[in-house]
């Protein structure tokens, strides 16, 4: 009562920025107050979602590094013959190449393909979450994907043969909506200005998931050689424990963000047609997004496109690098731990000081910063025996992966209606996806691929980890290999060139 008295006295600025004089009416009041409770909790959003993207890639990144042991344990207890379907297919798939019969290309390919699913199942579900919604509201699809995530691990904790694997891959593959729906509720409660951050916060997320949970699979993979099951349920039970207490978080303290008045009016509005949202043409060309300029959708076309490729790339070198140094440096899971806890740390210093500090507008010029400097880390780290020569490719490629995803997800953000964020980023993240499901296939046929006696590759293969074509081959079909991959390599960067740089913030 008093502090109610004193503003009516004095005047009271409220977080909508009214100010209430001291003749203001009781509901002037009520509505200030209510003005700044929003203010408030906007203000909090950003941190909790935060919290629950750390808590959720704690428990995803754990099986980066227990993935090898895995497929081992499996290709050597599973009874369901799933495993042995999986890996004739690969066989075929891996003769119709011409790639070499043995265990460690085998190996490298098979992970590849699981890797892939998981990807592919992202890409179907993204656009499908992201419409849902517009028109019901973030928090209950947050809620949704959250509760089929924890579910997946519950299944991974139980999985002892393959077939369990796989489908709780596949139940986590289609709820990994969450990543998406987490950046469209930053955009709901940010401002044109301060959106910047908080996609540099989402980015922040990603790398303390990425510095800790590697290191923590890689300690249950030291483990498991003393503890033959300890890979299978002490981590899923850990990541399911990480799993509930994301649910806790995102339904006591996650707060809708899209008011009802600023959601579609009807579910098929904003579906439009199914075709719009798993159709591959569908999703590069952004037809599901209707009440956009002609602009707008130009641009998103142009970042889709961009953003696909430069994730097919990218993806491809990350899949790759735990097997790049097993070989060439006989790393163990732990040093391969320790080696993903470098690549965040560098990610989080350069997204907490650098990234959270750029003005408005800036954003598609440090994107295609990033994007250049993956030319020379790729290059480095494919040449690299030495590991000084080693990581310091791998920190502009950590410099790249800090800055290009969270700066074109930004200007993704600035396009488009208010009703249509979660549509929008759906698919956008929808397409990254799909990239990431295409790149790790592509890098595992031609990741490391053998050379003859006078150290020329057998086969003339585009060779995703060095971004390099294999021009050492002689004969026509040699040269011929050589041009298309040259052209393949030269054609990406004239199209972020060209079209990155018309697309106007």
């Amino acid at each position: 009562m008093i502090k109610s008295q004193y503003h009516l006295r004095s005047g009271y600025k409220g977080g909508g920025g009214d100010t209430v004089q001291a003749n203001g009416t009781p509901s002037d009041v009520d509505s200030t107050h209510q003005n700044a409770g929003s203010t408030i909790q906007s203000s909090r959003t950003p941190m909790i979602v935060f919290l629950i993207l750390v808590i959720d890639l704690l428990a995803f990144t754990m099986i980066l590094p227990l993935l090898p042991s895995l497929l081992d344990y499996y290709s050597q207890h599973d009874r369901t013959g799933l495993y042995t379907l999986m890996q004739s297919s690969v066989d075929n798939f891996r003769d119709f190449l011409g790639i070499p019969d043995t265990e460690k290309y085998n190996a490298v390919l098979f992970g590849g393909v699981i890797g892939s699913l998981f990807s592919f199942l992202q890409f179907v579900a993204s656009p499908v979450i992201g419409a849902a919604s517009d028109k019901y509201g973030r928090r209950p699809l947050m809620i949704l994907t959250t509760i089929g995530i924890a579910v997946s691990y519950a299944i991974w904790a139980v999985s002892y043969n393959f077939s369990l694997f796989v489908l709780a891959r596949v139940i986590g593959g289609i709820s990994k909506g969450n990543v998406s729906l987490c950046t469209t509720i930053v955009t709901d409660v940010s401002s044109t200005k301060t959106r910047g951050k908080g996609m540099a916060l989402i980015g922040m997320a990603f790398s303390i998931g990425f510095i800790v949970g590697p290191v923590i699979g890689a300690y249950f993979a030291r483990g498991s050689s003393f503890h033959p099951d300890s890979y299978i349920n002490h981590p899923a039970i850990l990541a399911l424990t990480l799993g509930l207490l994301d649910i806790l978080i995102v339904f006591f303290l996650l707060k809708e963000s899209l008011p009802v008045e600023k959601r579609v009016q009807s579910f098929g509005s904003s579906l439009k047609t199914a075709q719009d949202l798993i159709n591959p043409f569908s999703l590069f060309n952004f037809s599901a997004v209707q009440n956009a300029s002609r602009k707008d959708k130009s641009d998103l076309r142009q970042i889709g496109m961009a953003y696909f490729l430069y994730m097919f790339i990218f993806s491809g070198l990350e899949y790759t690098l735990t097997f790049l140094v097993h070989r060439r440096f006989q790393y163990t899971s732990m040093q391969q731990g320790r080696m993903f806890f470098f690549m965040g740390l560098i990610m989080a210093i350069v997204q907490g000081g650098f990234l959270r500090r750029i003005q408005p507008g800036k954003e598609k010029r440090i994107a295609l910063l990033g994007m250049f400097l993956l030319i020379p880390s790729f290059l480095i780290i494919s040449l690299s025996y030495a590991l000084m020569q080693y990581y310091i490719g791998l920190t502009l490629f950590s410099f790249a992966s800090a800055t290009v995803v969270p700066c074109m997800t930004t200007v993704v953000t600035l396009k488009g209606s208010d009703d249509q964020k979660g549509t929008i980023m759906g698919i956008f993240r929808s397409l990254g996806a799909l990239a990431r499901a295409l790149g790790p296939i592509l890098s595992s046929t031609y990741n490391d691929l053998p050379r003859s006696k006078n150290g020329r590759r057998h086969f003339s293969k585009f060779d995703i980890a060095s971004t390099q074509p294999a021009c050492d081959t002689e004969g026509r079909e040699g040269l011929k290999r050589c041009f298309l991959g040259t052209s393949s390599m030269l054609a990406e960067r004239c199209y972020i060139e060209q079209n990155m740089g018309e697309v106007n913030i």
